[in-house]
């Protein structure tokens, strides 16, 4: 037996999956994907193979070729894990069918009724496999080690249309009456956490030949404006990376609930509509998503306890495509940003140090439970740290070699350790790597990134409400700079020093989520009623976790706000994703009694 996967019941000695042939009839009804899954094996094998389950219902495992059944076996239920699912295969057996079905409580999918999406009249489905939920779409080997490319059909009502994390291959009306089926293709092999679906009512738009952006009709107009200029995005990161190596960069903007910022799936970046402030202000997101597409997607993390390799390293990406469209002032700006959310993140994990290690040892602990900024801060940090030791042509030709050499693979820190000392000796000492990767916390040469404007503003926030920024000062601020100085003040403040801030700047009024939520954290800690109704409003549409954990401990940093928190979450709860409330409530278990 060789598990190489702390979270997935996967053996390197057993039949590796080559590609999976899906059919999904999604039930919304019911809220379940009837499913069959065929799986080929990269060359005919027998014996044991085991999967990774959660939640399904196995029906029939069967031999197509022989057209013989496979005896199978469900494990116990492991909490993190699930169940393991064992199939006895006959010698020489080119691939295997399940039939099975999802569970209504699948983590890896979210239902959505009518109300909860934009248009109000149709339902909506999305999945999100990260970081090991894959396993509650379909029976698999649910590690990024086992690297699958994909055909796929999904039978939706007829009302609704269907996109993949691949390349659409058509639709046609389904033999069910009243339904639609729409199939797809991913030739390039990819990590199961990247296997995504959405169905709902939706429309598209296209921003370039290879670019496309869909969302429900009511969205679709401001998201393709929003994003008009993701071809240039993408040229600029081919010139620092290399070749778009997946035909097409398609987006869907999703409903409210999406918990995350973006989500990478190859072919359909899935975003939340909490980007979408008319002014383009939040597009950084976006290059982060496509950046993945590199760093991430193409070179993967092998498992969650490498999750630096994909993260810090598209950080790192992502402020190098928005330096070379907007500068080297917006990359720090950017910096800053992000080394606020790292400091935050240390500090919530100061109880558990081994956390803010960047080779992680994860055995026992939920992925989940590990996410914050640490990998994508402190990672792309330990990044910058080595381009600045080799200078950025070398380093950028360090890189495109890396992603060239392990494409479409998927790696551990002590691979990428070996290939860099190999490349470069000395770099990794150079830079004391083992500081970062091994020890907690930051460690002593962590970089700087700095810049008069930022400084000036650092200083102001800080400063305030001691002395407040003058009118025409503030009038001048573009979104970032407003965000730097709304960080750098206290985190509570007096009630007339609040009303000021709001007056003054506009805040609780503002549509730009990060600006808003930033604003609504400070003015929660401090009790500023006339802020209630906008915080009960966001908590209570938006499901996106950086938005929800802040407000939410915010909220519990006051005796008048905690009974405010409780009730809003009492009400909203219902329209988080599971992700979601488990944060939540993990905030709301820490408030006083």
């Amino acid at each position: 037996m060789s598990r190489l996967d702390p979270h997935s019941y996967f053996d390197d000695l057993q039949p590796r999956t080559e590609r999976w042939h899906l059919r999904f009839l999604v039930d919304f009804q019911r809220r379940v994907l009837g499913g069959e899954a065929t799986l080929v094996f990269r060359e005919p094998s027998g014996g044991t193979l085991d999967l990774d389950t959660k939640g399904l219902t196995i029906y029939r495992a069967w031999v197509p070729a022989l057209d013989l059944d496979v005896p199978f076996e469900l494990g116990e239920e492991d909490p993190i894990l699930g169940r393991r699912l064992r199939l006895e295969l006959p010698p020489d057996t080119g691939a295997v069918v399940l039939a099975y079905e999802t569970s209504p409580e699948a983590v890896g999918l979210q239902w959505l009724e009518p109300a909860q999406t934009e248009g109000g009249v149709h339902p909506f489905l999305f999945s999100q496999c990260q970081a090991i939920h894959a396993r509650t779409l379909v029976p698999c080997q649910d590690s990024a080690f086992a690297r699958v490319a994909y055909e796929a059909e999904v039978v939706v009502p007829e009302s609704l249309s269907a996109v993949m994390s691949a390349g659409p291959a058509g639709d046609e009306p389904g033999r069910i009456p009243g339904t639609r089926v729409f199939r797809f293709t991913m030739p390039q092999p990819i990590p199961s956490y990247l296997l995504a679906l959405a169905v709902g009512e939706l429309e598209s738009r296209d921003l370039s030949p290879r670019a496309r952006v869909w969302a429900e009709p009511a969205t679709i107009g401001k998201a393709a404006w929003e994003f008009a200029g993701v071809e240039d995005m993408i040229v600029r990161a081919e010139g620092l990376f290399g070749p778009y190596d997946w035909d097409r960069y398609d987006m869907l903007v999703l409903p409210p609930s999406f918990p995350y910022g973006g989500m990478e799936n190859p072919r359909m970046t899935f975003l939340t509509p909490t980007l979408l402030a008319g002014d383009r202000s939040l597009v950084d997101v976006v290059a982060h998503e496509l950046a993945h597409s590199w760093t991430g997607n193409l070179v993967t993390n092998a498992t969650a306890e490498h999750f630096w390799l994909n993260e810090g390293f598209t950080v790192w990406a992502e402020r190098r495509i928005l330096e070379a469209i907007r500068g080297e002032e917006a990359a720090a700006m950017g910096w800053a940003i992000g080394q606020k959310a790292l400091e935050e993140s240390l500090d919530r994990f100061k109880d558990t140090p081994e956390l803010t290690v960047l080779r992680t040892h994860l055995e026992g602990v939920d992925p989940d439970d590990a996410f914050s900024s640490i990998p994508y801060e402190k990672g792309a940090r330990l990044v910058a740290l080595m381009e600045a030791r080799l200078g950025r042509p070398a380093f950028d030709a360090f890189v495109r070699d890396y992603m060239k050499t392990f494409r479409f693979t998927s790696i551990t820190t002590e691979q990428f350790c070996a290939f860099a000392e190999d490349r470069h000796p000395g770099l990794l000492a150079g830079v004391d790597a083992d500081a970062w990767l091994h020890r907690p916390g930051m460690p002593a040469n962590a970089p700087v990134f700095r810049s008069a404007t930022l400084e000036a503003l650092e200083a102001l926030g800080r400063g305030f409400p001691v002395t407040r920024p003058e009118k025409a000062v503030m009038d001048a601020w573009n979104p970032t700079e407003l965000l730097i100085f709304l960080q750098n003040i206290p985190r509570t403040l007096a009630l007339e020093d609040c009303a000021w801030l709001d007056a003054n700047l506009a805040l609780t009024g503002r549509g730009n989520y990060e600006i808003l939520v930033e604003w609504l954290t400070v003015a929660g800690a401090s009790a500023y009623e006339p802020a209630y109704p906008r915080i009960r409003e966001v908590l209570s549409r938006v499901g996106r976790m950086k938005y929800l954990r802040p407000l939410y401990a915010s909220l519990g940093a006051h005796p008048a706000t905690r009974g405010l928190a409780r009730d809003i979450f009492a009400q909203a709860s219902k329209g988080y994703h599971g992700l979601s409330r488990r944060v939540v409530q993990g905030v709301l278990d820490k408030f006083p009694a």
